[in-house]
This record gives C-alpha cells, structure tokens and sequence, in this order.
C-alpha cells in the first residue's frame, strides 16, 4: 500500500500529467480538496473508486483515512491542487505517513505559474533583461511572511515576480515594486489561469 501525493495542475483537468491520471485511474481511494481541485478531474478515478473530500477534514481526520487505507491495504490518489513543491502543505501529511511507517511518492504537477504565463502567451525570462524568476506571496492573516522575504527586496533583483495568492494587496504590491521596476514595466493579473472562467488584467 502506498500513499501517492499527485499535483493536479493549476485547474484544467487536462492539464494533469500522464502519470498523474495514470495514479488517479489504479488506486482504489482518492482524497481530495474538493474547494480547490476541479471536479473534473475526479473523472480520471476508476469507477467506484472512494472519493473523499478533504475540504471539512482536519488533519486528524485526513490522517486517520491514510491509516485504514493502509491496514486495508488500499493504495491512495491524494490529490493537490497546483504542484507539490511549493504552498502544498504535503509535508505535515507526510510526517504523519513516516510515523505510521506508511510509503508514499510525489508526482509533480504543472504549476499555476506556468499556467499564467501560457494564458499571456509570453515566457518569463527575456535575455539579458531578466534571467531570474521568483515565486513569492505577501504575508496574509495565516501565515507571515519571514522578515528576509520582501517584495522590495526581490523588487530591488530586477527578476521577473511571480506574485501568488496577492490580489488583495494589489494596492501594497504596486506601492512596493514601483520604485524598483517603474511605471513603464509589463505587468499582469492571471485569475485562475486555465479555469473556465480564467481572466488575464
């Protein structure tokens, strides 16, 4: 039995790698974040495959669903949204899974980064402009940001910033990057890139 943290992609159920549908399609038990994950992308599970939505859980409760998986010897699809590498929130999940002596993998998913950048048809390095990309977020009322991550420290790189989970301070953002960037710098605002009712600003 192995528990498989797969990276749904950043909405689009077609967007999901290979292998990803391919994990989603064997296991018999597949959790979910069913506020975040598109539902579409339940249509990859087998028929009567058990769908759990993690959304109510605690992590308690998500835990306990790993280990009567496991001593029913059911593999598990736990299903993220975006990839796993960054805001994923896999590692608490995974510290639990250790204490249990529970396997598991990682299968990356396509981030929403790259999503937002295909929906402006551009790429985000630009030769001896900016070869750098910088995947940040402002600090929000769950988590703080550490004191030597800021925007004006990035903004003061020149490196091409990919701003996540940031509209509510848009107002903060500009005040901050202006300096370093100037009014004349490209910019735009990817809501939901690759959803249905995505919209580039």
């Amino acid at each position: 039995m192995t528990v498989h943290f797969i990276g749904a992609g950043p909405g689009a159920a077609d967007l999901i790698t290979l292998r990803g549908s391919r994990l989603l399609a064997s296991c018999p038990v597949c959790l979910y974040a069913g506020s975040i994950v598109a539902p579409e992308l339940l249509e990859h599970c087998a028929p009567g495959t058990k769908l759990i939505d993690t959304a109510p859980m605690s992590l308690d409760e998500i835990e306990a669903e790993y280990v009567a998986a496991h001593r029913a010897g059911d593999d598990v699809a736990r299903l993220h949204s975006g990839d796993l590498s960054v805001w994923s929130a896999v590692a608490e999940q995974i510290r639990r899974l250790e204490k249990h002596g529970i396997p598991y993998t990682l299968t990356p998913g396509v981030p929403s980064f790259a999503a937002a950048a295909a929906a402006l048809r551009r790429e985000l390095t630009i030769p001896e402009l900016a070869q750098s990309l910088v995947l940040t977020r402002v600090s929000g009322r769950a988590s703080k940001m550490p004191p030597g991550e800021t925007l004006a420290g990035f903004g003061r790189t020149g490196a091409t910033l990919a701003i996540h989970l940031a509209i509510h301070a848009i107002d903060r953002i500009v005040a901050e990057l202006t300096p370093h960037y100037g009014s004349e710098c490209p910019v735009a605002v990817v809501f939901r890139a690759s959803w249905p009712d995505e919209r580039v600003l």
